[in-house]
């Protein structure tokens, strides 16, 4: 599978980051913020407890989520409708980055994303909701330690696999342009969702291990703790760019096969 010529994939991973980057903060806000108003602000923090005590705490990430947790549920409806509109700039980042390699010149790109990615923060409460169902039996899983560990790891992959696996479907089918074909986009939409779930064990992984993360920045230690997410988050979207390519690489092939039929 190749992108076509003058497409580079890395490029337009980092753009899309710079996008999430502004967006993913009020994302997660607004995500916890309707979750909480759909079973309750006591119910939210019960079930992420067990989660935040068993997240590696070498570089902050227990503190730093408890304090979003905190954030969204204390939103108000104005702060929440003024967290709107950076959160859609996600859908915008995609669409620009998809539209580049598939459809260049597509007018209105910027609002077509925004709009498209409403639909999922309308469901961000089951979604988040039913990964909260599954967090405290997974993390208790992993704090009794020995192999009990190895099996909260797989049902906790396969509880963010199944999560992912509609977000990543219809960023495919409807916040990109083109609309893939069906089969195509939801194999290949499960299997990036399977990738993105594994590799975001792998920064839990990477968050539990003894590095100093200011050593390259003189010692600051924030800095370095930026730059790592930036990186997590840049890597995060080569593999969605990855996906995006194989389905239009299949469309492709598909118009190609079919076009001899049609003259």
């Amino acid at each position: 599978m190749a992108l076509p010529r003058g497409k580079d994939l890395a490029l337009h991973s980092a753009a899309i980051t710079f996008y999430s980057g502004i967006a993913v903060v009020p994302v997660a806000l607004l995500a916890v913020w309707l979750t909480g108003l759909v079973v309750g602000a006591d119910r939210v923090r019960r079930l992420t407890g067990r989660t935040i005590e068993a997240l590696p705490d070498d570089i902050g990430v227990p503190h730093a989520l408890t304090a979003l947790i905190d954030a969204g549920l204390a939103l108000t409806p104005m702060l929440a409708l003024a967290s709107l509109l950076p959160a859609t700039l996600y859908g915008e980042g995609l669409r620009r980055a998809f539209a580049s390699i598939a459809r260049p010149g597509e007018r209105l790109v910027g609002w077509r994303g925004r709009v498209l990615w409403l639909p999922l923060l309308a469901a961000a409460p089951a979604l988040l909701l039913a990964l909260l169902l599954a967090l405290p039996t997974t993390s208790g899983l992993w704090l009794r330690g020995g192999w009990w560990s190895v099996l909260g790891v797989v049902l906790s992959f396969l509880a963010v696999w199944l999560v992912l696996t509609p977000v990543v479907i219809w960023v495919y089918r409807y916040v990109a342009p083109g609309r893939p074909p069906w089969l195509p986009t939801v194999l290949i939409g499960s299997f990036t969702a399977a990738n993105l779930s594994g590799f975001l064990h792998g920064f839990v992984l990477f968050c539990s291990l003894p590095l100093d993360l200011g050593l390259p920045f003189g010692g600051f230690t924030e800095i370095g703790g930026v730059v790592a997410v930036g990186l997590w988050l840049y890597l995060f979207h080569v593999i969605v760019l990855t996906g995006f390519a194989a389905t239009r690489s299949v469309k492709e092939r598909s118009t190609e096969d079919a076009a001899p039929i049609g003259r």
